[in-house]
């Protein structure tokens, strides 16, 4: 776990606009932080933005549980970003072997999506894998049918691998699936 105070940093606003502040979420934050990454996956309120996954998936995209186990992690944080004390964003970052940062439940509230808050917030995960665990390379899993992320993140420099892994079907932990071709394909950056 990164110490709350040295982890702090504070992305600089429009004229008039509090400043982004990014940080280390806490145990506090855990309730915040399920209603923000269901509100962008799942449910009515997801699609307001374009990250839903409504179309493929229905139920749970977290819990409270899988939330405080990367807060609470020896080798994992979620990171945050806010205004004014107001939660926008987050995302999971885990270190794993070889210099790899895993980058996950990356969430914008709906009404704040395509304003450059995710590019920010992505950068600077990237920027804390690399200080906190001297990262080399980050990986995630996107669904392999959500093509418009997927161009979203190669964009940003990830590459598309081509190495799928199956969706946990019959695990409604993870949601239900309103298809059964669901697959997780890998893909990776260099930092």
């Amino acid at each position: 776990m990164v110490p709350q105070d040295a982890s702090t940093r504070t992305h600089e606003a429009p004229e008039g606009l509090i400043p982004i502040s990014f940080r280390q979420a806490d145990a506090s934050h855990i309730p915040a932080l399920v209603e923000l990454v269901e509100s962008a996956y799942r449910g009515d309120e997801s699609r307001r933005g374009w990250t839903t996954e409504a179309s493929l998936l229905e139920g749970q995209r977290t819990d409270a549980d899988a939330v405080a186990a990367v807060v609470d992690g020896a080798d994992s944080v979620m990171w945050i970003a806010e205004r004014d004390g107001v939660l926008l964003g987050c995302c999971q970052l885990e270190r794993r072997a070889d210099s790899v940062a895993y980058f996950g439940m990356f969430a914008i509230r709906p009404g704040r999506q395509g304003g450059g808050l995710g590019r920010s917030l992505l950068a600077e995960a990237e920027r804390v894998a690399v200080r906190l665990w001297g990262a080399e390379r980050m990986q995630m899993t996107v669904i392999r049918q959500r093509e418009e992320l997927i161009a979203w993140y190669e964009r940003r420099g990830f590459a598309r691998t081509g190495v799928l892994s199956p969706f946990p079907y019959g695990n409604e932990r993870f949601g239900q699936p309103l298809r059964d071709d669901l697959e997780f394909e890998l893909l990776t950056k260099d930092l």
